[in-house]
């Protein structure tokens, strides 16, 4: 239906053909997504189509304040379809509704999560984010004010530790997504509340590429020390740098995407800190995922690769979604 809706449009020519749709959700059994807020800088527009993109602290604010006011929309218009997550009560409804056997049907959770903090303006304003629905922060992807991000390499600022302080107070959750190793290991030493990586893979696996935007085993180990959770990204590009000199799509398949879950598992010893991190809203679609997905719904056919690798019905069942629910059940608030 998405992609129906897109054709003709600039969205498959600079995106690819999207992964995502409503029947797609369905299908997937996709309960729960981090709907995410997101612009860039402008020093990394694209071109004339990249509109999502700010010059200034007061033009990010605004844009992620535009973001939030569509998923209100989303929301408020779609009820049965969409429902915001902003506590353990909202998250045990939605869990409940999807326990229904007398529908197909079951609403999509949406937890609020912010990438690439600078829509705050100042840290006194997260009390008014956190009372929209903001529950999880990364405060990178490219580098900010705050703190080093990928391809642009540096530690936390000052700015970046007055952050995450305010942060703490609100028991919102820090992602390590996009920041650079050296900032990453300073929040890991210094944050006191949940942290985890919403949607990063293993550098350990992907040496070749040289980038900063993966992560490394030191801040994998301190992830694991914290009891936080990586998502793994299903692209060409996190699984297989040079995936399009060695064949194009028909080069990647699941396995790889397997791969880099069990590296974490086998790091950890145990099947908790790992779960999917598809970032399909993430600037890639069809033309740059492994040859088995042709949308959101095709994730699910790790299951039978996991079991052959061993993994108990505990372990997948904990990959595919539940320790992120465990996740949430111990960071959200009671009520508002």
């Amino acid at each position: 239906d998405t992609r129906k809706g897109e054709q003709g449009s600039i969205a498959p020519q600079v995106n690819d053909e999207t992964l995502l749709g409503w029947p797609d959700y369905q299908r997937g059994k996709v309960a729960l997504i981090f709907s995410t807020l997101f612009a860039a800088p402008v020093r990394t527009k694209l071109g004339e189509w990249d509109q999502q993109c700010y010059a200034s602290d007061e033009e990010a604010h605004m844009r992620y304040s535009m973001q939030l006011d569509a998923y209100d929309r989303l929301v408020d218009e779609h009820p049965e379809m969409y429902q915001k997550i902003e506590t353990r009560s909202d998250l045990q409804s939605i869990l409940t509704q999807w326990q229904r056997i007398d529908t197909e049907e079951h609403p999509v959770g949406l937890v609020t999560l912010m990438e690439g903090a600078e829509g705050v303006r100042e840290p006194a304003e997260l009390e008014n984010w956190y009372q929209r629905g903001v529950r999880i922060i990364g405060p990178a992807w490219a580098g900010t004010r705050f703190c080093g991000g990928t391809r642009e390499p540096g530690p936390l600022t000052k700015e970046g530790f007055a952050l995450l302080e305010r942060m703490a107070e609100f028991h919102l959750t820090l992602d390590l997504s996009h920041m650079d190793e050296q900032a990453a290991l300073q929040a890991l030493d210094t944050y006191p509340g949940a942290i985890i990586a919403s949607h990063a893979n293993a550098l350990a696996l992907l040496k070749e590429s040289g980038s900063n935007r993966h992560l490394t085993d030191r801040v994998i180990q301190g992830l694991l020390e914290r009891g936080g959770v990586i998502g793994i990204v299903p692209a060409n590009g996190f699984l297989r740098p040079n995936w399009k000199e060695a064949g194009g799509r028909s080069s990647v398949t699941l396995d790889y995407f397997v791969a880099q879950m069990d590296y974490v598992c086998q790091m950890s010893g145990d099947a908790l800190h790992i779960g999917i991190g598809s970032d399909f809203d993430g600037g890639f679609g069809l033309q740059s995922v492994p040859m088995e997905i042709d949308s959101i719904a095709d994730v699910r056919k790790i299951i039978p690769i996991l079991v052959q690798k061993g993994y108990t019905e505990a372990d997948v069942a904990a990959i595919m979604g539940r320790n992120w629910l465990v996740h949430l059940q111990n960071t959200l608030p009671e009520v508002l």
